[in-house]
C-alpha cells in the first residue's frame, strides 16, 4: 500500500525523520520527568520541555513534509505551534502559584516563606 509520503525526495525525508525523532524523543523526555518527578513543583518544568520543543521539532516535520507534498507554503501548523507554546507556560505558572498559595495556607514548611526576612 503506497502512501503520497513515499514520493518524498531522500533529501527532504531525512529532514523530515530527524525532526520528528527530536520532537518525540523531547516529549517523551517530558512525559517521563511528569511520571518520575517527586514533588508537584519539580514535576511543573517537565511537561514544559514536551511541549515546547517536542511540539517544534513535530510541527516543523509536518511543516516540510506538506508544504513539499503540496507544492506550496503549509503555514497553518504555525498556529497550532504558537498557541501551544503560549498556552503552555501561562497555565503551568498559574498551575505553580495556585500550589504554592495553597501550600503557604495549609503551613507548609517546605516551602518559602511569602517575603524574605530582613537583613541584619
Amino acid at each position: 500500500m503506497s502512501t503520497p509520503l513515499d514520493t518524498l525526495p531522500l533529501w527532504i525525508a531525512i529532514p523530515v525523520a530527524l525532526l520528528l525523532i527530536i520532537g518525540s524523543t523531547l516529549t517523551m523526555l517530558g512525559a517521563l520527568g511528569l511520571v518520575r518527578l517527586n514533588s508537584f513543583y519539580d514535576r511543573i518544568h517537565a511537561p514544559t520541555l514536551g511541549t515546547s520543543w517536542g511540539t517544534a521539532g513535530i510541527m516543523l516535520a509536518s511543516m516540510l513534509a506538506y508544504s513539499w507534498l503540496d507544492g506550496r507554503a503549509i503555514l497553518h501548523e504555525l498556529v497550532i505551534g504558537s498557541f501551544v507554546m503560549i498556552t503552555t507556560p501561562i497555565t503551568l505558572m498559574l498551575l505553580s502559584r495556585a500550589a504554592l498559595h495553597r501550600d503557604r495556607m495549609e503551613g507548609n514548611p517546605d516551602v518559602p516563606p511569602t517575603s524574605a526576612p530582613p537583613e541584619d
